[in-house]
């Protein structure tokens, strides 16, 4: 079954219409999503490769998890959701809300197509995972190609070769955050 999502209005207000993902898309309408950020303890971000079946930005890399908040979800049980859908670990691994740092909301529209159209408002957290190894993530296959920590300058070559999806709010809120650190 397809995800629900309840639709907003250009503030950001729930207008109690629910749609599935698709339609939500090709209509453009507005909706809420989330982003985390992982960070290890050696201030390294976790890069996930959006599968190359993707609708859209195919095969680039992304900020660790992304994705939408459904029907009857708050922001925090979205990104721990997403987090166990995308990027799941072995031996037990489980996301506790309360480790999420919240650091800011923004809205924006993207037109990949006619038919897929978005209109977002995200909500972007951070989470700290020290110990975190990328031998014991086990990444949804649907989803994700592959995944790898990258450092600060990494990161910031891998903005300006276009290789990542476009989240220029979150990439300065990302270094701000890790340069305060």
């Amino acid at each position: 079954m397809e995800e629900l999502i309840d639709v907003l209005d250009e503030n950001g207000i729930k207008t109690g219409e629910i749609l599935p993902r698709s339609e939500i898309h090709k209509k453009g309408l507005w909706h809420r999503a989330i982003a985390v950020a992982i960070v290890n303890e050696n201030n390294q971000i976790l890069l996930q490769q959006r599968s190359y079946k993707k609708d859209h930005n195919a095969g680039m890399w992304d900020i660790s998890v992304a994705g939408h908040i459904s029907t009857g979800q708050d922001a925090l049980s979205a990104a721990s959701r997403e987090i166990n859908e995308e990027v799941s670990v072995n031996l037990g691994y489980k996301v506790d809300i309360k480790d999420f740092r919240y650091m800011f909301s923004y809205r924006k529209e993207q037109v990949f197509s006619e038919d897929y159209i978005e209109r977002q408002f995200y909500d972007f957290f951070i989470l700290r995972e020290n110990d975190l190894k990328i031998e014991n993530i086990k990444v949804q296959q649907s989803e994700v190609e592959q995944v790898k920590f990258v450092d600060i300058s990494e990161l910031n070559t891998i903005i300006e070769n276009r290789e990542i999806v476009e989240r220029d709010a979150i990439y300065r809120e990302l270094m701000n955050y890790l340069f305060r650190v």
